[in-house]
């Protein structure tokens, strides 16, 4: 099966919206770099680092999606890692889709969505309010926050991501949860946790000063790891393109420890 890049293109920025969801700047959300205009075969990363774009080419790929994109840092010369990354992506014909915010928070494909999942939390309300959006979500539950712990664990290891709390939960219930994938502990969403009564919030990682402000409000962050609670959105458009243009895709399993 060869689909014509454009068409993916415009499936996926149908699906996430991603003209309409705001972004940091170097997120640069959509395609950033094409190919010879046709694909055969999808990989699907959490960063677009060169060893995601060689690994691209080890399984005869020719587009990348990626969570983190090419342009973090801002504009930069062409050289060093940088022309390695890009004349690996231009000699073998790899085109490169990021999408970040815009899949942080789809309902379905998103990653908070399929982490409240895998967690099996329901959601009720969004979380993490970013501009005009929440990226994150809420929800009620009533149960042990060990139990909940164990969960986070047991899924974190199959990333190889250690977990770690600002508190201890012996002894703690879980009755209202927020999350936000990736750096989702910040003052603000700190703050805000506080204003809707969470007692746990599950994110990927987050400053130090942020454990301190936990551990003053009695509030138990889970911090699971950036890595391991961003892979799941590439891998549901990975499904959602084999799905609806039957394209065949690969995920690349690239651990940073973080």
């Amino acid at each position: 099966m060869t689909i014509a890049l454009s068409e993916v293109v415009t499936a996926l920025d149908l699906e996430l919206r991603t003209a309409q969801i705001p972004d940091y700047a170097g997120a640069f959300n959509g395609l950033q770099v094409a190919n010879a205009g046709r694909v055969t075969k999808i990989a699907v990363a959490v960063d677009a680092s060169h060893a995601a774009i060689a690994h691209t080419v080890q399984e005869g790929a020719d587009l990348l999606i990626v969570h983190h994109g090419l342009f973090w840092s801002g504009v930069q010369p062409v050289i060093g890692v940088s022309y390695n990354k890009y004349q690996l992506l231009i000699t073998n014909n790899i085109a490169v889709y990021a999408s970040h915010l815009p899949l942080d928070l789809h309902p379905v494909y998103g990653n908070n969505a399929r982490l409240a999942e895998a967690l099996a939390l329901t959601p009720s309300e969004g979380f993490a309010k970013f501009q005009s959006v929440n990226i994150g979500l809420m929800g009620r539950a009533n149960e042990s926050t060990d139990a909940l712990l164990a969960r986070v664990v047991a899924f974190a290891a199959q990333y190889n991501s250690p977990v770690r709390t600002s508190i201890p939960t012996s002894g703690r219930t879980t009755r209202r949860w927020a999350m936000c994938s990736g750096g989702g502990a910040s003052s603000e969403t700190l703050r805000e946790a506080r204003e809707h009564g969470v007692d746990t919030l599950i994110v990927g990682e987050g400053p130090h000063h942020t454990t301190v402000d936990a551990i003053e409000h009695d509030l138990c962050v889970i911090y699971a790891g950036h890595y391991a609670t961003e892979t799941l959105g590439v891998q549901a458009l990975g499904q959602f393109l084999q799905a609806t243009l039957n394209l065949p895709w690969t995920f690349l399993h690239l651990p940073t420890g973080s």
